[in-house]
């Protein structure tokens, strides 16, 4: 008998386990959601307090399911990674390495308009994280070999040229003329690929 009363506790205990995992998931993807939100609209450096207010949660939830609001970028990170990568792997179409890195910054105009407040966000709090600043550098080498691997030994040879290369195509560039001359989505890539059409034509074909 004291079996029996044992199993049919330990079953009506497992519905309220379950329930509060469920609970616990909901919570957590609020919170994520609350801060993606708020950084997509502009605030780039949202408080604890208003990402609990925005994901109907206490202040006390969100420090419960992440330790600090390092974790909670770290989480913000993921999730923006996971929405460009299908993109960022995608191999470059073209003729030669010319065409291929056109292709390249219609792609790269993609991905950095989709992390742009995203990016900016998490450069304002870098110098105070050591995670973030990490996954920074580790951002810029991905921009890096990307770019190096559809590049002919003869062009790599330029150092400076090559150097260039790397600027035109970067986040920053993008960053500048999006968000510090404000240029609308199209013009940015018209400005793009002149810079970097002006770019190619001191370099060899291949």
């Amino acid at each position: 008998m004291t079996n029996v009363s044992h199993k049919m506790a330990s079953r009506s205990k497992a519905p309220l386990a379950d329930g509060r995992r469920e609970r616990s998931r909901s919570s957590r993807g609020k919170i994520v959601t609350a801060m993606l939100d708020l950084v997509g609209k502009g605030d780039v450096a949202p408080s604890a307090a208003r990402v609990a207010e925005v994901a109907g949660v206490g202040l006390r939830s969100v420090f419960r399911h992440f330790d600090d609001m390092d974790e909670l970028y770290r989480e913000m990170g993921e999730v923006i990674e996971a929405r460009v990568m299908p993109i960022i792997l995608q191999a470059p179409a073209g003729a030669d390495w010319k065409e291929r890195l056109f292709d390249i910054a219609d792609k790269r105009s993609k991905v950095f308009e989709t992390i742009l407040p995203y990016r900016i966000s998490a450069s304002l709090k870098r110098f105070q994280s050591p995670y973030l600043m990490q996954d920074y550098r580790r951002m810029l080498r991905l921009e890096f070999e990307t770019l190096e691997a559809h590049l002919p030994a003869t062009v790599k040879a330029d150092l400076a040229g090559t150097r260039g290369l790397h600027v035109v195509l970067s986040f920053q560039t993008w960053r500048l003329l999006r968000h510090d001359q404000e240029l609308p989505v199209e013009e940015a890539k018209a400005v793009v690929r002149r810079l970097l059409g002006d770019a190619m034509t001191r370099m060899p074909a291949d």
